[in-house]
């Protein structure tokens, strides 16, 4: 993990590459992206934990 002093330099980096202007909404859009990308990698956990519901329950039905 980077120290906090590495940090602070890409910071300074980045504000010299994109300008103060565009930095938040550089942050905005990074920010959306990363929450629609938990939000669809938690829909894929959630349909494979349903599908293994669904599988024991035939096998229980078979085994009957």
């Amino acid at each position: 993990m980077p120290g906090p002093m590495s940090l602070v330099i890409i910071a300074i980096i980045a504000l010299l590459v994109f300008g103060p202007k565009k930095l938040p909404e550089i942050g905005k859009a990074f920010g959306s992206s990363l929450r629609e990308f938990k939000n669809a990698t938690k829909g894929l956990v959630e349909d494979d934990s349903v599908k293994k519901v669904e599988i024991t329950k035939e096998e229980k039905e078979e085994v009957k």
